[in-house]
């Protein structure tokens, strides 16, 4: 999802990819009982917790992001159809749609939780991602998503969404681009500039994407590989400083998009975007209702209601 052109470094280890990838796919087929909510909210807990302890060690708190993200942003409102509609579902982890252009390096993703997905193998692809999407964002200093669990997996990658339904970072129109994109999601403007907030985490790799600065004086160092360009400064922290960057441009070490400009030009967006960048708290508000949404779409719960940790 270019809005949120998360990129990190590259992932070494033993495990084959298509190891890994097989081993999803038959992970993935075992639903969630509702008879069983409580002993999945306690894996999903577990699940969390090893989450948290992964961040620590890693940094990997922009690829989790991304991968959450873009496993729900294929959502087509106008399909009613389970799983057809895409969304949230799990699909991501087939390599068939892991090689869709704008899943570029989210194979690394999948092979940093694989080993949580052993341990918790009741807890859903699609949970894990959304999972580990929020508690990246809450680790990093943001604010609490409102998450429920319980989404239920695809099973097979016939069911993957068609290439396409994520955003460009580079569109001819870019506030033209978003709207198609994210009203076919279901989703507002309001929610179109907070979701763009999370690029306050990352870095772009040119590389991979075809944007950015091979490096700048705020990723030369890491942490994890050096390189790539960021958004703001502090690329590991989130809170509001990339609608004050965006907005002021004054540092050419920092990466502004097309779609990140548009942001502050068009005249909708920028209603939403000057009050971000004027205060976090309403940032961090919006924020976390938009993703907690993000993360629901296209999702089939079982439970019905979903399991909430609290």
């Amino acid at each position: 999802m270019a809005v949120h052109h998360l990129l990190r470094r590259g992932v070494s280890g033993g495990s084959s990819i298509r190891g890994i990838l097989l081993a999803s796919q038959e992970i993935g087929r075992r639903p969630l009982s509702s008879a069983a909510a409580g002993d999945a909210a306690a894996e999903l807990r577990g699940a969390r917790e090893d989450v948290k302890k992964l961040l620590k060690t890693t940094f990997c708190h922009p690829i989790l992001v991304r991968l959450g993200w873009h496993d729900a942003g294929t959502y087509d409102k106008n399909i009613a159809e389970w799983p057809k509609c895409g969304g949230a579902n799990g699909s991501l982890r087939f390599e068939i749609e892991l090689k869709h252009g704008a899943n570029a390096g989210l194979v690394n993703a999948l092979k940093l939780i694989q080993p949580i997905k052993d341990k918790f193998s009741g807890v859903t692809y699609a949970d894990l991602f959304q999972l580990a999407s929020a508690t990246a964002i809450e680790e990093a200093g943001g604010p609490k998503i409102p998450m429920i669990y319980g989404r239920v997996d695809v099973t097979a990658p016939e069911q993957c969404p068609p290439e396409g339904r994520l955003p460009a970072a580079g569109p001819p129109s870019p506030a033209e681009h978003l709207r198609e994109v994210f009203y076919r999601m279901g989703l507002n403007d309001k929610e179109i500039v907070a979701l763009s907030g999370a690029h306050t985490l990352g870095r772009a790799r040119p590389e991979r994407s075809g944007w950015g600065k091979p490096e700048t004086k705020y990723t030369k160092d890491g942490p994890g590989a050096p390189g790539g360009q960021s958004w703001t400064s502090q690329w590991l922290k989130f809170d509001n400083s990339y609608f004050k960057d965006v907005k002021e441009r004054r540092d050419q070490d920092l990466l502004v998009l097309p779609t990140d400009a548009v942001l502050f030009e068009d005249s909708s967006f920028k209603v939403y975007a000057e009050k971000y960048a004027e205060g976090q708290d309403a940032f961090f508000k919006d924020y976390a209702e938009a993703h907690a949404k993000l993360s629901n779409l296209g999702a089939k719960f079982d439970p019905p209601k979903g399991i909430s940790l609290g």
